[in-house]
Order: structure tokens, then sequence, then C-alpha cells
């Protein structure tokens, strides 16, 4: 009889395997950091925090063409991985980790929640998503007898919201306010009104434009939670086009302007790529709001006119 590996339900990786995926990671992470070079760590990430990381460097380094002058490595620490068994593939896991990035007068402990994900037998494992979460926030994950976590599909009609809705819903309200499934918070309402304030200000008028990511590189991961509900990570594309009144100058900052393509006359477009990590109620219970828990942001294009 012949085992089809990609029909197998098999865990995504090992214990093993997963600290290595991580240190990889970090080891490039600091390459590129200290070079302010993306080419150092591209082959690490993918998906949205690719995307933010990449553009990210490559501003720094037009900015700072002798690289990072304020270098300090990135360690991750205490590190607990969440894996699903699945089939097939892509595969992949969470990495729920300490960081040296905390403040010494910081009040909370955060941790970096990290996504890796590999695409075939022949690729590395690549860091897709990060959420930066207090401990509270980080929820229980079922798990069967040997410890392994169970994924939840795209398409799964047994959370409130499937997963692959996620994109084009959130894009929706914080656009237009629609659905109002998403629970009140500073990624939500509280993000919304801060949009409304600056609309209009003396000079400057600004229009935010949002629209789903899902693309294979971008695509929702769901991990189910033993309350019945899941973890989800899922990206957004989020516009910013601000406009200014005759006479008044745009103002451009250092970073803005390294991925600036065009003219500013009187107009600029700033592209930015958005990861979310947000929890999701089972279908059927009382509790039917998500809630985003966490989101990274990072400005990826501008262009002038």
């Amino acid at each position: 009889m012949t085992v089809h590996g990609e029909r197998e339900v098999v865990p995504a990786a090992t214990k093993a395997e997963a600290g290595q995926a991580l240190k990889e990671f970090t080891d490039a992470y600091n390459r590129a950091d200290k070079a302010y070079d993306p080419a150092l760590d591209a082959g690490r990430v993918t998906g949205a925090l690719g995307a933010i990381n990449q553009a990210g460097l490559k501003a720094r380094q037009v900015n700072f063409p002798g690289g990072n002058p304020q270098h300090v490595p990135l360690e991750l620490t205490d590190a607990e991985y969440t894996i699903p068994k699945k089939a097939g593939w892509p595969r992949w896991f969470v990495a729920d980790t300490d960081s040296n990035r905390d403040r010494d007068d910081s009040p909370q402990d955060n941790r970096w929640v990290l996504v890796f994900v590999r695409e075939a037998p022949d690729e590395v494992w690549k860091a897709a998503y990060l959420t930066i979460l207090v401990p509270k926030q980080i929820p229980a994950f079922k798990k069967d007898k040997d410890g392994w976590a169970e994924p939840v599909a795209p398409d799964s009609t047994a959370l409130a919201v499937a997963p692959r809705n996620l994109s084009e819903e959130y894009a929706s309200y914080t656009q237009n306010g629609t659905p109002e499934h998403f629970k009140d918070g500073v990624h939500t309402s509280g993000w919304r009104a801060n949009r409304k304030k600056s609309e209009k200000l003396p000079g400057l008028s600004t229009q935010y434009i949002d629209q789903a990511l899902e693309s294979a590189n971008f695509a929702p991961l769901a991990l189910a939670t033993e309350d019945g509900g899941a973890l989800v990570f899922f990206s957004v594309r989020n516009f910013e086009r601000q406009t200014a009144a005759e006479g008044v100058r745009l103002k451009v900052n250092a970073d803005v302007k390294a991925l600036l393509t065009g003219e500013v006359k009187s107009t600029i477009t700033k592209e930015r790529v958005s990861s979310q990590a947000v929890t999701v109620p089972p279908d059927g219970g009382g509790e039917t709001q998500v809630d985003v828990l966490g989101r990274l942001t990072g400005l990826t294009s501008a262009k002038g006119s």
C-alpha cells in the first residue's frame, strides 16, 4: 500500500523543526536589520510580515546606506509552539515567544506571536504573520492527547465568521462600518474614530480605502480554541490618499520619500499592508462578535501626483 504524504494527516512540524525555523528566522532578521538590507532575510519572510519587513528595510536602506547605527540583536526566547496536525501543503505552526523588545519600564510582558509557513517539502519555513500580544490575550488552543493542535478550514461553518471571509469583512468594516460583528476596541471602533478626525483638516483632506488581501501568501490561517472558536490570522490592504488645498504643501517624511514614485504636487497615496490576529466565536453560541486582538501595519509603497 502506498501512503500519499499530501493526504496523510500528520503534525506540520516537530518541536525540533519549529525551534530551528525560529532560530533561522531570527538570525536572518538580525543580519537584515543590522545591514538594512532586505535581501538578507527575504528568504525567511512571506505574506503580510514579508511585505511589511521588506518595504521597511528598503526604506531604511535608502536613508541609512551604511546600515543600522542603532542595531540591537533581536532575541526570541521562552518559545511555546502550537503545531497543528493536517494533510497536504502548505503546513504551518505558531510560535509564542518572549522578546527583548519590551521597554524596561513596561508594565506588561508582551509576547511575539509568529506564524511560520512551509509551502512544499523542498521549501524552507518562512514567517508570514507577527502579532504582539499580552499573555492573557492568547487563547487556549484545542489539542489532542498527544498535544497537537487542530487547524480550522478557511470555509469552516463551525465559526460565527468563516476565516476566508474575515479579510473582506474587516476591510468593509474599517471603511464603511459594516458588518457590525467586530467588537469595539482600538483596532476597530477606535481606529475608525481616529480616521474620522483626520478626514478633514485645514488645507488637507484624506480618503481611506481598504481592500481584502487573501491571495496565496496572504491566506488566512486558523487554529481551533478550547471554547469551540478559533484564533485566526489574516491580512488586508489599506490606502490613504491625502490631497492638499491650493497653496498648501504636503509634508513627506523620509521613510515615505524612500518608497515614493511620482512627484508630489497636490496628492500622495500611501499603501499599507496590515495583518490581524482575531478570535472568532463558534457559530450558534451566545457570543457573535469577532475580537481583534492585535494588528501590525507597515507602509509598502507611496505615489505622488
